[in-house]
This record gives structure tokens, C-alpha cells and sequence, in this order.
């Protein structure tokens, strides 16, 4: 089987292959709190592991920490097997995916295995050995043909769908995006993310960074805003911070001292220029924010605290259309339809415009969702919130909201929209929660709002 996957010996660059891993045997890759673990150890644990996996058409990674799903991942390309990241692991997405891949199994962690009550621990499920085993081997080098992992979308604009992820194209979109990185941290910097890995934007950063270019990475994947300051503590200078707008905020407004960053990265969500300038202000960071999908991959970014444009990375085309934007990269087989409305610039800028799924016209007028959400948020005591749309495919376009206001009543905060938009985008029912329900990057999944919604009686 590995004769079929792996090349050994050729150069990093090849059309054909490249490697599983750059640098040095001495070469740092990860921090798991006490020491660093260097290239040669994770190499004999990497094929230690690969020859224990159990045969399986799709593994589906669940480990909660960053080395363990890292090895995993790796593992699982030495012997030729797709890795599944799942949209959630919530056991009964769990048990979805593996009814859906029949000869599929789980792996996971102690950290996941704690998590869950073990009643719910799904069948076909590894649990990772301990200690984790080892075994000589060379460095490995890929095909680029070979399918290394199915993403899945989020689910906020409808059901989960696969995104087939082949390692050449990984290894050319990780390229643009350590060289966004690097002109901006400088070489050798080392990484924390409160991303999962099993997301897109976790996997580009937090597991093919420090695998393909001069970086590591924390092993922790703190929530909390103590936790994440105590663990930026723990690493040396340069430090980047992987993150979501969500976290940042958490962060920033914690007032907690940050220990001086090189780079905070986010994604998943939209970043204001307020907060990306708070952030800069707070931790010394430029705050690079990167635009992509589950389908694109990263394909631009901006540093929000000083442009408003985004700068799409070299050999990238964006056409606008009427029905979105198509986007074409040197790694992507095909052009891929988006539902952003872009708008290009000069000098390879690029303008974001809302999304199309976003639009509403009602009684002859029209504004976007993002908008209506926009406006909520900057109603006094209002900490977050949503609009979005109750019948995403009916004629009718009727609107809700959630929102998190302690203190101030549905009916005040209907009163104090009724002020800055136009009365036919009233959302209706609006619903206050003690929190929305975002999932581990930030996202709120249409199931999850509709759900909300239906817990509680809203404002007629």
C-alpha cells in the first residue's frame, strides 16, 4: 500500500511528491507545555503509529489535542488513508459520519475520550496508545495525487458538505500562506490556535505550518482567556496567535496582560477594524486577518487594523458574477463558485460586498444580513447577536434575531433598531439568550439558530 502513496527520496518541490515534513531532525515542531518535540521524534512516532492504524477506508480523526491529531493526520498519509474532519464532534454527528463512510473507523484522544460519557464513544473507535510507540523509518514524501483529507462545510448556510483535500494542493496553498506569515513574524515563530484542527482554518495554520515551514505549534487549544495568556507565556519570542474574532474579543476585553505577539491570525468570521486595533494596541501584533472557505482554501488576506481591502495571494483570479464569485488558484483543480460578492481592484485587491445568501429585498427594499446584524450589535448593551433569514429557500423572506443583552429587554432592543432601520427588516420573533450557539470556531450553524429559536418565545 505505501509503495502507491509514498515516494521516498525525492525533493521537497517535485511536481510528483514532496515531503511530509521540512527541516531538520533538530528542528522543533511542537510545545507540549514542558518541552519541545522535536522532527526526529515525531518521525519514529509517525510511523510507529502508522503501523498500528487499523485498516480503514477513512479515518475520522476526533483527538482534541494538537499533537495527537497531527501524528494522526500524518500517520493516516503514510498508509494511504483519507483523513474525515468532522463538522462537529458531537456523537450524533459522529455516528452520522461513520454511518455514512461504513468502513471507516474513529480515532481519538484521552482528551476527547474525557469529554464524552464512554456509553456514547462510538463503534469502529482507536484510541491512541500510550506511550505512543515508535519505529525507524525514513522521512516520507507524498504524492501529490493523494487524497489526504475530506473537509466538510459548516453548516451555516445548510447541510455539511465534503470537500476533497489532495496533498499537492495543500502543500501550494500552505506555501502563499507561510510566506503572508513569515513576511510579517519573520522565520522560526512559534504558534497557539483556540482553533480544533478538524476545521479548515485549524488545519491550514495549526497543523500544516509548523509540518511544512519553520514553526511550531502549543499543543494546548485553550478557551479562556487566562488559559490563553498563560500558554502564549510558555512560548518564546517570535509568538503568533491563531484565532477567531469571537476568542479575540473574549480576550482583549478581559484586560488581562497579553505577552507581546508577532502575529495574531483570524479567520471564520468577520473582524472589525475596532477590535483588530484593540488587538494590535493590547499585544504588539500585526493582526492579519485570512479570507478563504472550505472549498478555496486561504486565498487572501488583509491586516484589518489599516486596509479595508484584502490582497489576494499571486496567480489567484477572482470574476464576480451575479450569483457570487468564482475562484481560481494554482491549487485548485477547478474554478469554485463562492457565494461572497467580490469585487476586484487594481494590484490584486479584492472588496467583499456581503454574500449572496445575505441579500434581502422586502416590500421593493433590500439590505444584507450582515448589515441588520451590524446594526443590532451596535445597540447599547448588546454583546453579541445575530439576524438571519427563518425561510432560506421560500418566497417569503422572513428575518429573526438572537442576541445576548443582559439587561435590556427584547422589546427595548426592537425599540432602538426601529431607529436606525427600516421598519419592514424588524426582525420578528427576536429572542435574548445567556449566549448564542457558536460552535468551536465562532460559527453559528443554521440547525444550531433554528434550534435556539424554538427553545423560547420570542417578540411577536
Amino acid at each position: 500500500m505505501l509503495a502507491s502513496v509514498l515516494t521516498m527520496g525525492l525533493p521537497v518541490g517535485s511536481q510528483s511528491s514532496s515531503d511530509l515534513i521540512v527541516g531538520s531532525l533538530d528542528r522543533p515542531i511542537a510545545f507540549d507545555g514542558r518541552r519541545f518535540i522535536l522532527v526526529g521524534e515525531f518521525l519514529a512516532q509517525l510511523h510507529g503509529l502508522a503501523a498500528q492504524l487499523p485498516e480503514a477506508s477513512h479515518l475520522l480523526n476526533l483527538c482534541d489535542g494538537r499533537y495527537a491529531f497531527t501524528l494522526t493526520w500524518c500517520a493516516a498519509l503514510l498508509r494511504g488513508i483519507p483523513t474525515l474532519l468532522p463538522p462537529s464532534r458531537a456523537p450524533s454527528v459522529i455516528l452520522e459520519m461513520l454511518d455514512r463512510y461504513p468502513e471507516a473507523w474513529a480515532v481519538g484522544d484521552d482528551r476527547f475520550a474525557d469529554g464524552i460519557r464512554m456509553e456514547r464513544i462510538p463503534p469502529r473507535f482507536y484510541s491512541l496508545p500510550h506511550p505512543l510507540p515508535t519505529a525507524a523509518g525514513e522521512r516520507p514524501a507524498l504524492s501529490a495525487a493523494l487524497l489526504a483529507a475530506i473537509g466538510f462545510t459548516s453548516g451555516s448556510s445548510g447541510p455539511p458538505k465534503p470537500q476533497s483535500k489532495h496533498w499537492g494542493s495543500l502543500c501550494a496553498s500552505t506555501a502563499h500562506n507561510l510566506a503572508a506569515l513569515t513576511a510579517h513574524a519573520g522565520p522560526g515563530c512559534h504558534l497557539l490556535a483556540t482553533v480544533p484542527s478538524q476545521h479548515m482554518f485549524g488545519m491550514e495554520t495549526a497543523v500544516l505550518l509548523p509540518l511544512l515551514g519553520d514553526a511550531s505549534i502549543h499543543t494546548a487549544r485553550p478557551f479562556f482567556p487566562a488559559d490563553i495568556v498563560a500558554a502564549l507565556a510558555e512560548l518564546p519570542s517570535p509568538r503568533v496567535l491563531v484565532t477567531t474574532p469571537v476568542h479575540l474579543r473574549a480576550l482583549i476585553e478581559s484586560g488581562l496582560e497579553v505577552p507581546q505577539l508577532a502575529v495574531i491570525l483570524s479567520a471564520t468570521a468577520a473582524l472589525s477594524r475596532e477590535l483588530a486595533q484593540a488587538a494590535e494596541l493590547a499585544s504588539g501584533a500585526h493582526v492579519l486577518e485570512f479570507f478563504g472557505s472550505t472549498e478555496t482554501c486561504i486565498f487572501g488576506h488583509r491586516r484589518t487594523a489599516l486596509d479595508a481591502d484584502w490582497t489576494a495571494y499571486a496567480g489567484v483570479q477572482i470574476e464576480p458574477r451575479a450569483d457570487g464569485a468564482l475562484v481560481s488558484a494554482d491549487w485548485l483543480a477547478e474554478p469554485v463558485l463562492l457565494q461572497d460578492l467580490i469585487e476586484t481592484l487594481p494590484n490584486g485587491q479584492f472588496r467583499l460586498a456581503g454574500r449572496t445568501s445575505d441579500l434581502l429585498e422586502i416590500a421593493g427594499k433590500r439590505v444584507s444580513l450582515g448589515e441588520l446584524t451590524r446594526r443590532l450589535l451596535a445597540v447599547d448593551g448588546v454583546s453579541d447577536a445575530v439576524v438571519f433569514q427563518l425561510d432560506a429557500d421560500g418566497p417569503v423572506q422572513r428575518i429573526a434575531a438572537l442576541a445576548v443583552a443582559p439587561g435590556r429587554s427584547e422589546v427595548e432592543l426592537l425599540a432602538a433598531l426601529r431607529e436606525s432601520i427600516d421598519p419592514v427588516f424588524l426582525p420578528r420573533p427576536l429572542r435574548l439568550l445567556e449566549r448564542l450557539p457558536r460552535n468551536e470556531t465562532g460559527k453559528l450553524p443554521r440547525k444550531a439558530l433554528l434550534e435556539a429559536l424554538r427553545q423560547g418565545s420570542g417578540t411577536a
